[in-house]
C-alpha cells in the first residue's frame, strides 16, 4: 500500500500559520475579557481578575482618585466547621491570627502599623465565611499587604497568647449575655436541625476553648488551621489607586506564600430544620420590651439562581409597603410596626425564607388571628402576582440602580468584592447584586409553592410571655417553649375585614424619567440663593459622580421643641404621626431610588428627601403636607406613645458601656433631657395635647434650607416657595440658638450608675478647654496616638474586657478624650487603676516620641479628616452640618487639618498632662461605683456653664 505525500505551497503554510496564530488571540484575547468584570458605565475603576498559582482567587481595583487603600480577605470556613467538641474554634482562630507572624513576630505589630498610617482593621466569623479586613494611607498599602499576607502564610498561633485570647472570646460572648439579639439567635440554633452544623453554638468562650494539660488548646487551633484553611478557599480583593501592574505585582511574591492544601469548601447537606417538626411554633422571652413575629419557610438553596433573583421578586412583593399590602393593612389595624421579608441564609446546599414583623402590643395578642392573613397574602401572590409587567418594572429599576451606582469607601468595595469573589463568576463580579437577566415564572411559582401552612416554623419573641415549662438555651440561658402548629387553622381568616383590604401593589409612578445631568459647572460649595420669609435658601449644584440625584434638606427649628421634655417628647410623637402617613403612599418612591427621612432633633426636626431627582419635588411636596397638617389619631398616638415608653425603659437593659457613654452625653449637652425626665412626659402626655402641638409647634420657626446636587437655582427656588407655602405662611419667625457642651470643674467628677447586667461599665470622658480649632486639634491627634496603645494594655495585655477603645470624644465641637471599657471581671476600681497605671506609662512614651513619628501621625490624623468624598450623600451631609453650626465659608474639616499639621510635641505632652494625668476637667461614669447617683449628679452637671466657644 503507498502512502501519497503531499506537500502545501509556501503560501499555504504562511496562512496556516497566521490562521492558527489568529486563532490563538482571539482564544486569548475571550479568556482576558472573560477576566475582566462588566462593570456599570458610572464606573472609572479598572478592574483585574487574577488566579495565583496556589489557587488564590484575587480581584484588583485601580482608582486612581483614591486617597485610602483597603483589602480584604475571606476565607471560605466559618463557625459552621466548628468540630462538635471544639465550638468557636473558627472565631478564636480569626482572634489569633491577628497575633503575630515568623516575619512580623510581635503581636500588636501589624494593628499599629495599620493605626499609625491612619488606617483601621477588623475581622468577622460568619457561618460559612470568614472575613479579616484594613484599609490604610495609599502609600503604605504595600507594607501594609506584606503584614496581611503573613498571617495567613506563616501565623505564629504563640503559645503563651492563647489563653490571654481565649479569654478575650470569652469577654466577647460574655458581653453580649443580655443581648435579645444574640439571645434569640441562641434559640434559632436550638430550634433547628440538630445534624445541621447551624444548630452549635459559634462564639466559644472558656468552657469550649478549653486549655489544659489534658485538653490543650494549640494542637487542636493548629490542626483546624491545617485542614480548613488553604489558598484555593480564599479570595482576596485589593483596592487602591496604583495601576493594575503595581497592584498586581503587589500580592504576586507576598499572597502566593500561603499553602494551598487542595482542600474542598464544607457542604453542609443537611437541612437548616427538621420537616417532620414542622408546622411549629417558638416562643421565646426578651429581656427588652420587643415583640415580634417570624415565619420562616425551608426553600432550594438561591446561589444558582442569581441571574434571576426569584427570592427577590417574591421578597419584594411579601415585603411592599404600599396601599393595601400586607404590612399596610397590619399597621393601619394597629398591629404592626414594621415587616421585612427575603432570605434568611443560604447554605448553598438548603435556604430559608422568612417574614418578619414587629408588633404591637394588640398585635401580639392577636398573632393568632394575623397568621392566617399573612398566608392569605401568599396565596393572593401565587394566583395573582406573577407578571411579567412586575418583572419588567424590578428590571428597569435594578439597571437604572446599576448604572448610576456611587461606590462605596475602597474598604466596603474591598469586603464586598471579597465575599462576593467566591459566589459569582469574575465576570460577573461586579453586576451580579443588580443582575435581572429574564423573566422567570416557574422559579417564582417554585418558591411560592414552599410557603404554605404546613411547611413553616413560626418564632414568637416577646417580654415575660407565658411559658410552661419553658426550656433554656446552653449558653444564654433564654427562655423558650415549642409547640405544633394545625395548618388548617393557618388558612381559616381570623380577620375577614383585614383581609378583603389586601392588594397587591399597581405599578410604580416614581420610576425616574429624566435621567439627565443639569448643565453647569460643580459649585465649591454652597450658596445663600437668598431668604424666604425668615428661611435661608443654599444652593450647590453638584455632578461630579455623573448620577442625576439630589439631595434637599430642611430644618424647622422651633422653641416649641427645647421648652421641656414634655415639648421634646411631643415632637418625637409629632414626627411619628407624620412618617406612619406618609409610609404607604411613599414606599414606590424609595423602591425607585428616592428616600426621605423626617426627623427630630435637638432644636425641632429635619426633613430630608433624596435620590433622583425627576420625581423629587413630588414627594416633597406630600411630605410638607404631611408636616403643616398632620392627620393625627387616636390609635396611632397610643401606639407611639407605648412604643416610645418601651424604648426609654429599654435604655435600662442597654450593655453598661451604652448606658455610660449615654450618661456623659445627657449630662453634658444642652437641651438633651435625662431618660427619666423623657419617661415621665412620656407617660403624662395625652392625645390632646398632640393635637395643640401639632397645630402650634411651627407657629414659631427658625427655618433653614438646603438643596444640593443636579438641580438647578431655579428649582432649588422652587422648592423654597412650596415650603412657604405650605408650612412657613402663618409662622413668625424666631431665632433658635444650637446647644452648646457644660463645661466641667477643675476636678474629676465620678458619677455611679446601677445597671443590670453582670459586666462593669466604664467611661472616663476629658474634656479640653473651649473649641477652638487648635484645642480640638490637639485632642484628635492624642486620640490618634494613644488608641493602638491603650487597646493593647488594657485588653491584650491586661484582659480586662472585649469591649475596650481610647477615642476622640467630641461633642458639638467642644474637644475630649474618652477611655471605655467594659469588663466581665474587674470591679471599676480596678479599671480605673489599670487607667491610671496605662497613663504615667504613657507619659515616657509620649515624651519620648520621635519629630518623625508625630508627623506621621499627623499625617494620619490628616488623612481621616480629608478623606475623599465617594457619594453625593456625603458631601450633603458635610455642607448640612456645617449651615447647621453657622460655618458658612465650609472649611472646618480643611482648618481642623491645617490645625493638626501645627501641633508641637510640646503642646500634644500639656495637653496629655492635664487632661489625663491630672484630670483636670474629667468625667468619670462607671457601673457599681462609689460616685455620686446618677439623679443627684444630674442636677449639679446640668447647672455648669457651657465650654467657651472659639
Amino acid at each position: 500500500m503507498s502512502t501519497r505525500i503531499s506537500r502545501k505551497h509556501p503560501m499555504q503554510s504562511q496562512m496556516a500559520r497566521l490562521f492558527a496564530l489568529l486563532t490563538l488571540l482571539l482564544i486569548s484575547t475571550l479568556s482576558l475579557a472573560a477576566q475582566i468584570p462588566e462593570k456599570s458605565p458610572n464606573d472609572d475603576n479598572q478592574y483585574r481578575f487574577i488566579e495565583l498559582e496556589n489557587g488564590l482567587k484575587v480581584i484588583l481595583v485601580s482608582d486612581k482618585e483614591a486617597d485610602k487603600a483597603a483589602a480584604s480577605m475571606n476565607v471560605a470556613v466559618g463557625s459552621g466547621d466548628d468540630p462538635e467538641d471544639r465550638e468557636g474554634i473558627a472565631h478564636f482562630l480569626e482572634h489569633m491570627l491577628f497575633l503575630g507572624t515568623e516575619k512580623y513576630p510581635e503581636p500588636g505589630e501589624y494593628q499599629q502599623f495599620i493605626k499609625s498610617h491612619g488606617g483601621q482593621h477588623n475581622a468577622f466569623t460568619a457561618f460559612q465565611d470568614t472575613n479579616y479586613f484594613f484599609d490604610i494611607q495609599a502609600d503604605f498599602l504595600a507594607p501594609a499587604l506584606d503584614r496581611f499576607a503573613q498571617q495567613f502564610a506563616a501565623p505564629l498561633f504563640t503559645a503563651k497568647l492563647v489563653d490571654r485570647e481565649r479569654n478575650a472570646v470569652h469577654s466577647e460572648f460574655s458581653s453580649k449575655q443580655k443581648d435579645d439579639g444574640r439571645r434569640f439567635y441562641s434559640v434559632q440554633k436550638a430550634v433547628s436541625n440538630p445534624e445541621s452544623a447551624f444548630s452549635q453554638f459559634a462564639v466559644g468562650n472558656l468552657s469550649t476553648l478549653e486549655n489544659t494539660d489534658d485538653n490543650p488548646l494549640r494542637p487542636d487551633l493548629i490542626e483546624f488551621w491545617k485542614q480548613h484553611y488553604s489558598a484555593n478557599l480564599m479570595s482576596l480583593a485589593v483596592y487602591g489607586p496604583q495601576p493594575l501592574d503595581d497592584l498586581e505585582a503587589m500580592v504576586r511574591g507576598r499572597f502566593d506564600a500561603i499553602e494551598n492544601r487542595h482542600l474542598e469548601p464544607k457542604r453542609h447537606m443537611a437541612s437548616l430544620l427538621e420537616q417532620d417538626e414542622l408546622p411549629a411554633k417558638v416562643t421565646a422571652d426578651a429581656i427588652k420590651d420587643v415583640r415580634s413575629l417570624t415565619l420562616t419557610f425551608p426553600i432550594p438553596s438561591q446561589e444558582d439562581n442569581y441571574r434571576t433573583k426569584p427570592a427577590s421578586y417574591v421578597a419584594n412583593l411579601l415585603g411592599h409597603e404600599g396601599p393595601g399590602s400586607l404590612f399596610d393593612v397590619l399597621k393601619r389595624a394597629g398591629l404592626a410596626e414594621s415587616l421585612s421579608a427575603g432570605l434568611g441564609m443560604d447554605t448553598g446546599e438548603n435556604a430559608t425564607l422568612e417574614i418578619s414583623i414587629a408588633l404591637t402590643p394588640e398585635g401580639l395578642n392577636r398573632q393568632e388571628e394575623i397568621l392566617p392573613l399573612v398566608f392569605d397574602y401568599i396565596a393572593q401572590i401565587r394566583e395573582n402576582g406573577i407578571s411579567e409587567q412586575r418583572f419588567r418594572e424590578m428590571k428597569k429599576l435594578a439597571r437604572i440602580d446599576f448604572r448610576f451606582r456611587e461606590q462605596g469607601s475602597p474598604l466596603h468595595e474591598a469586603m464586598r468584592l471579597a465575599s462576593q469573589l467566591l459566589e459569582y463568576p469574575p465576570e460577573d463580579l461586579l453586576r451580579a447584586p443588580w443582575l435581572v437577566e429574564r423573566y422567570a415564572p416557574e422559579q417564582y411559582r417554585d418558591i411560592l409553592q414552599r410557603l404554605t401552612p404546613d411547611n413553616v416554623l413560626v418564632f414568637v419573641l416577646a417580654p415575660d410571655p407565658e411559658l410552661k415549662n419553658p426550656n433554656l438555651t446552653k449558653w444564654y440561658e433564654a427562655r423558650w417553649t415549642k409547640e405544633p402548629l394545625n395548618p388548617d387553622t393557618l388558612t381559616q381568616t381570623g380577620l375577614p375585614k383585614l383581609a378583603s383590604q389586601l392588594q397587591l401593589p399597581p405599578a410604580n409612578p416614581f420610576i425616574p424619567e429624566d435621567l439627565e445631568l443639569v448643565p453647569g459647572k460643580t459649585m465649591a460649595k454652597p450658596i445663600m440663593l437668598g431668604t424666604l420669609n425668615g428661611m435661608d435658601i443654599w444652593f450647590a449644584r453638584d455632578t461630579r459622580f455623573d448620577t442625576p440625584k439630589a439631595n434637599v434638606f430642611l430644618s424647622l427649628r422651633t422653641p416649641a421643641a427645647t421648652v421641656s421634655a414634655r415639648g421634646h417628647v411631643l415632637t418625637q410623637l409629632l414626627v411619628d404621626s407624620i412618617n406612619a402617613n406618609l409610609n404607604a403612599w411613599a414606599y414606590s418612591a424609595s423602591l425607585a431610588g428616592l428616600d426621605y427621612s423626617v426627623y427630630p432633633h435637638l432644636r425641632g426636626i429635619t426633613v430630608r428627601v433624596g435620590g433622583y431627582n425627576d420625581k423629587l419635588h413630588t414627594l416633597m411636596n406630600r411630605i410638607l403636607l404631611q408636616v403643616a397638617v398632620p392627620e393625627l389619631t387616636r390609635q396611632r398616638f397610643d401606639i407611639a406613645r407605648q412604643n416610645l415608653i418601651d424604648s426609654l425603659q429599654n435604655q435600662a437593659k442597654d450593655r453598661p458601656v451604652e448606658q455610660t457613654s449615654e450618661f456623659v452625653q445627657t449630662a453634658l449637652i444642652e437641651g438633651a433631657w435625662s431618660t427619666a425626665a423623657k419617661l415621665r412626659a412620656a407617660k403624662e402626655v395625652t392625645f390632646d395635647e398632640l393635637r395643640s402641638f401639632a397645630e402650634n409647634a411651627f407657629a414659631q420657626v427658625d427655618p433653614v434650607m438646603m438643596a444640593h446636587g443636579n438641580l438647578t437655582e431655579a428649582s432649588a427656588l422652587n422648592l423654597a416657595r412650596q415650603i412657604n407655602a405650605i408650612v412657613l405662611r402663618n409662622s413668625e419667625n424666631t431665632r433658635v440658638d444650637r446647644s452648646q457642651v457644660r463645661q466641667l470643674p477643675e476636678r474629676e467628677t465620678e458619677v455611679s450608675l446601677k445597671v443590670d447586667h453582670p459586666d462593669t461599665g466604664y467611661t472616663l470622658y476629658m474634656q479640653g478647654d473651649n473649641t477652638s480649632f487648635e484645642e480640638r486639634a490637639r485632642f484628635q491627634l492624642l486620640g490618634q496616638i494613644i488608641s493602638s496603645p491603650f487597646y493593647e494594655e488594657i485588653r491584650t495585655t491586661r484582659q480586662l474586657g472585649y469591649i475596650v477603645y481610647a477615642t476622640p470624644y467630641e461633642m458639638l465641637e467642644t474637644p475630649a478624650l474618652g477611655f471605655v471599657v467594659q469588663s466581665p471581671s474587674a470591679s471599676q476600681s480596678e479599671i480605673d487603676q489599670a487607667v491610671r497605671e496605662f497613663a504615667k506609662g504613657f507619659d515616657k512614651t509620649l515624651a519620648g516620641l520621635t519629630e518623625e513619628r508625630l508627623n506621621q501621625e499627623k499625617q494620619a490624623v490628616v488623612s481621616k479628616l480629608l478623606e475623599q468624598d465617594r457619594q453625593l450623600g456625603e458631601i450633603s451631609s458635610r455642607y448640612w452640618r456645617e449651615i447647621d453650626r453657622g460655618a458658612d465659608y465650609f472649611n472646618s474639616r480643611e482648618r481642623l487639618a491645617e490645625a493638626v499639621k501645627k501641633v508641637s510635641k510640646e503642646e500634644l505632652l500639656a495637653t496629655f498632662r492635664n487632661a489625663v494625668l491630672e484630670r483636670e476637667q474629667a468625667l468619670r461614669v462607671v457601673t457599681g461605683g462609689d460616685g455620686l447617683q446618677a439623679d443627684k449628679a444630674l442636677g449639679k452637671l446640668t447647672d455648669l456653664p457651657l465650654v467657651p466657644a472659639s
